[in-house]
This record gives C-alpha cells, sequence and structure tokens, in this order.
C-alpha cells in the first residue's frame, strides 16, 4: 500500500525527511504483511494490511518530526550513517501512534478519525456488509483491538531492529521503555477521571503531561538527541521545550475538540463533551462558573457534559458558555506562554539556524500557533 500525500501538508519537517519516513513504513509495513501471508492469508487482508492501511495513509507524523530534529539538534545530517536509523525509529513511532489512535477510538467510542470512518466503525460495516454472524458492533471492537496489539508489536520490533549497538543503544532504549508506559499511564488517568465524574483542572492537566506532553514532543526529541550522543545540557534543553510543546498541543485538542471544524479536523466536534471528559477547559469553565455563581452556566455545562444525546444546537450554547466565561481565551493564552517558552529555549540552544528553524515550525504546528 503506498502513502497519498498529507493533505494538511507537513508539520514541520522537510520534504527529503518525509520521503524518507514514508518509503521506510512502506517498505517495513509491506514486508511484515508478507509475513502474515505466510501464516494466513485471510489474516494478512483482514487484518495486518489494515494496521498497514492505518500507518501510512494519513496523519501529520507529528511524533516522528520531533524525533527526527532531535536528531537534527544533536549534529545529524541527512547522510550521516545513523540516518536510516533515524528514520527506523520515527517509524517505529508511528506505528506506535497507530495503537494508541484504533485503541483511544475504540475506548472513546469515536465515529471519525482522519476524516474517515475510524477502525472499529469500518469493520462493524464490513460485517454487516457480508452477512456475518453475530454482533457487527462486537466484531469490529474485537478486530481493532487486534489491530492495536499488532501495531504495538509492529512497533516494538521495529524498535528492537534498529537499536544500535552499545551505548547508543542504551541510550535510546531507556526513554523508549519509558514512554510506552507513560502513555498507558495517561490513558488509565483519562478514563478513571471521566469514569469518577469529577472535573479538577489539574488532573486534566496532568492527563495531558503523561498523554501527550512526554509521548507527542518531549520522549521523541529525547529519543532523537539520544542516538546521536546529545550532551546531557542539550538533552535536557530539548525536553524542556518538548514538554511545553506537547502540553500547548493537548490544549489546542482540547480547544479543538470543541470548537473545531469536523472538515479540517477530521473528528467530530463535542465528542469530549458528550463523554463527559475532564478536559482543561471543561474543568476551567467550571471552576469560573462556581466562583462566579453563575447558576445558568453551571445548568449549561453540567447538563452537557455527559450527554451522549447532545445536540448540535446545545453543542453551541456549550460553546456560547465557553467563550462568555472567558475559557477560550484563558486557555489560548496559556498554549501562547508554553509555545513562547518552548520557542525561547530552542533560540537559546540550538545553533543551527535550520534546525532552529524547523523546530520552531513544529511548535507552532502543534500548538495551532502562528508566526510573530
Amino acid at each position: 500500500t503506498r502513502p497519498r500525500p498529507d493533505r494538511g501538508g507537513p508539520a514541520g519537517p522537510g520534504d527529503e525527511f518525509r520521503h524518507g519516513l514514508e518509503e521506510t513504513l512502506r517498505r517495513y509495513t509491506g514486508r511484515r504483511c508478507e509475513e502474515a501471508g505466510g501464516l494466513d492469508g485471510l489474516f494478512r487482508a483482514r487484518l495486518a494490511r489494515e494496521v498497514a492501511r492505518f500507518t501510512l495513509h494519513g496523519g501529520k507524523r507529528r511524533r516522528a518530526a520531533f524525533l527526527w530534529w532531535g536528531w537534527r539538534a544533536a549534529g545529524g545530517r541527512p547522510g550521516d550513517g545513523d540516518e536510516a536509523t533515524a528514520l527506523r525509529l520515527a517509524g517505529a513511532l508511528e506505528l506506535l501512534q497507530t495503537c494508541a489512535l484504533v485503541h483511544d477510538d475504540l475506548m472513546d467510542d469515536s465515529a471519525l478519525r482522519r476524516g474517515r470512518p475510524a477502525l472499529h466503525v469500518e469493520l462493524a460495516r464490513r460485517h454487516r456488509h457480508d452477512g456475518m454472524l453475530g454482533s457487527p458492533e462486537a466484531y469490529g471492537a474485537s478486530m481493532a483491538t487486534l489491530a492495536g496489539d499488532l501495531a504495538l508489536a509492529w512497533a516494538d520490533d521495529m524498535f528492537a531492529e534498529a537499536l544500535p549497538e552499545g551505548p547508543a543503544g542504551r541510550r535510546v532504549r531507556e526513554p523508549w521503555h519509558a514512554m510506552r508506559t507513560e502513555m498507558v499511564a495517561g490513558q488509565f488517568l483519562d478514563l478513571h477521571t471521566q469514569a469518577e465524574g469529577g472535573f479538577s483542572a489539574p488532573a486534566a492537566l496532568r492527563v495531558a503531561h503523561l498523554k501527550s506532553a512526554l509521548y507527542t514532543a518531549e520522549r521523541p526529541l529525547q529519543l532523537g538527541a539520544a542516538l546521536r550522543g546529545a550532551a546531557p545540557e542539550l538533552v535536557g534543553a530539548l525536553r524542556f521545550a518538548g514538554r511545553r510543546a506537547g502540553l500547548a498541543f493537548q490544549l489546542r485538542d482540547d480547544l479543538l475538540g470543541v470548537f473545531g471544524d469536523p472538515r479540517r479536523t477530521g473528528k467530530p466536534a463535542g465528542d469530549d463533551v458528550r463523554e463527559g471528559k475532564n478536559t482543561y477547559p471543561a474543568a476551567l469553565a467550571l471552576a469560573r462558573a462556581e466562583a462566579l455563581g453563575d447558576t445558568e452556566a453551571l445548568a449549561v455545562l453540567r447538563g452537557s457534559l455527559g450527554d451522549r444525546t447532545l445536540t448540535p444546537q446545545r453543542l453551541a450554547r456549550f460553546r456560547e458558555v465557553l467563550t462568555g466565561l472567558g475559557v477560550r481565551a484563558a486557555v489560548e493564552r496559556r498554549i501562547e506562554r508554553l509555545s513562547a517558552l518552548a520557542l525561547d529555549r530552542i533560540d537559546q540552544t540550538c545553533g543551527d539556524p535550520a534546525v532552529r528553524r524547523g523546530l520552531a515550525d513544529l511548535v507552532r504546528a502543534a500548538a495551532g500557533t502562528r508566526p510573530p
């Protein structure tokens, strides 16, 4: 399966990196699909190829780009001996992201991903179309679980195959191991706080730190820099910038979950509200409404959060309340501050203008901010 161009444009990396990454992923997933066919033709056609398709088609390659620019910041250059290793490690991150997205859509019961039906939805549709026995929804959920598991196995295999010998391998292994557990911990806390039904801004930021700040930017930057053997001072500076860029990314995602246009985001608007997720904007809105004694706003917020029957008209009213309470503006300001901190540290740390520019573009793309 050949990847098609990302219509949203690259998220910071240059065309050369993008081409190298796509080719690396295409070859690896193609080889794994052939191996799957050696086990069973139906397994290859119905599951392995779905994992390959999901990985190759769409996505901004943001985590892979952070790894690449971490490698570049530590002195890596296209054509260097470890460039292929950097691309394979970046590919492993993309397969890990496939696992995360497939499972996340299933847990959140999301209908869309990247402008297409979520994988569990598409697999349920095929079950109905083929007239198979049993529940289409149960089939779709079970097969999507297996698809995510297979993507995780391929990610770990690709990482292990790319792992260099000696000290470089040990340096890279530590953040990879930590990142996978941090990601699961963040997802656990996200689901658990939602089930508890409470709304807390500190708890929302804790989930954002584990699920996004570390996984999206900080750890990928660390992986790239560690591969090149960067000094501890540079690794620390990149992690500082990455943590703030990753948190800005999650806060932007939280805003898009309420105010975003599905035609541009590829995801339904309002799903976080209908699921009653403890996002930072929701928690901040409730805290402000309670502090102000605004009973009307509280009624709208409490009546909307967790209501799966929420209509577009009531979602529009929820948006109006968040805007009226100043929550949207407050979150925008926080995103701007986090982005500025990340960009300042990059300016102080990276001497190569091309690397500064590449990292700055990537931070702004993640945060959804424009250059001054």
